[in-house]
């Protein structure tokens, strides 16, 4: 742990906030007023496929200040956490030393509790272990981690199945539990800088309007062709590229199976769930 005071401590801003928030216009405005490098910390903005659904900067605004691992990355390679929190302490390193403020702007908890609080060392799971788990729907995973691993069920959602899945593979895997391995994170830099968290909350009413208000606007935008494009491609179903809101959905009305106004209001609802649930993560585990 670093012995420095933390007024010694280079400055990193994070302006955090759930998606439609208004958390890039507000990052923009800081960079603009503190020379500041805008950085990406949205697990979806990563990718290049995914310029419309992803609401990322426009050429505009990237003009206005340097902008870094916003479309940096082919869908066709995921970015985990960890590939992530690599790449953005390279980015803080080059705007630290180029004088200027690095500001983090996004919503992803993952990617921003591996930056500052460090990474899990968990070893490699048996992939027998993993394919006979990634098998289960949600509710088998939920009971068997209820049973197996009570604390670590207890503090996930029952229809989340990516992180049941990954619970119940831990614990299988490596015999402990995956809380265990997050107490023991490692990497971590939130003691190696001055940590100015800024939060952009709204009620959730005005949050949900204007979520529903990017839907329309990612449709006026362009988003069915992105789409269709991203599908052309043909990549695997399993890749995050291919999970992000809007894809599956506009999918559904590319190949018929459903109508437009439909697939718009799954979208819509998709979006308006995923804000609340990182409203949630900010007002109860981001801490400045």
């Amino acid at each position: 742990m670093s012995t420095s005071h933390p007024s010694d401590r280079p400055r990193l801003a994070l302006i955090a906030g759930p998606t439609a928030s208004g958390k890039s216009a507000r990052a923009l405005e800081l960079a603009e007023r503190e020379s500041g490098t805008v950085i990406n910390a949205d697990a979806s903005q990563v990718y290049r496929d995914l310029l419309i659904l992803s609401a990322r900067p426009t050429p505009e605004e990237e003009a206005r200040a340097p902008h870094r691992l916003f479309g940096h990355r082919d869908g066709a390679i995921p970015c985990s956490a960890a590939d992530w929190a690599m790449e953005a302490k390279a980015a803080i390193a080059e705007a630290h030393a180029a004088g200027r403020l690095p500001i983090l702007v996004g919503g992803t908890g993952l990617y921003i509790r591996t930056l500052l609080d460090g990474i899990a060392p968990v070893p490699p799971i048996d992939p027998a272990v993993r394919q006979r788990v990634r098998a289960l729907a949600a509710a088998d995973a939920r009971s068997a981690l209820a049973s197996e691993d009570p604390p670590a069920a207890a503090r996930l959602h029952p229809n989340d199945t990516t992180r049941l899945h990954r619970a119940l593979e831990v614990i299988r895997s490596t015999g402990q539990s995956i809380l265990a391995w997050r107490e023991a994170r490692a990497g971590g830099m939130r003691d190696q800088v001055l940590l100015d968290v800024q939060k952009v909350e709204r009620p959730i009413a005005e949050l949900y309007a204007r979520c529903d208000a990017r839907v329309d606007q990612m449709i006026a935008s362009g988003a069915i062709d992105e789409v269709a494009a991203l599908l052309g491609r043909r990549l695997d179903p399993a890749l995050p590229v291919m999970r992000a809101i809007g894809v599956s959905q506009l999918g559904g009305y590319l190949d018929g199976s459903i109508a437009l106004e439909e697939a718009v209001g799954s979208i819509k609802q998709a979006t308006r769930n995923y804000a609340k649930r990182q409203a949630t993560w900010l007002r109860h585990q981001l801490q400045g």
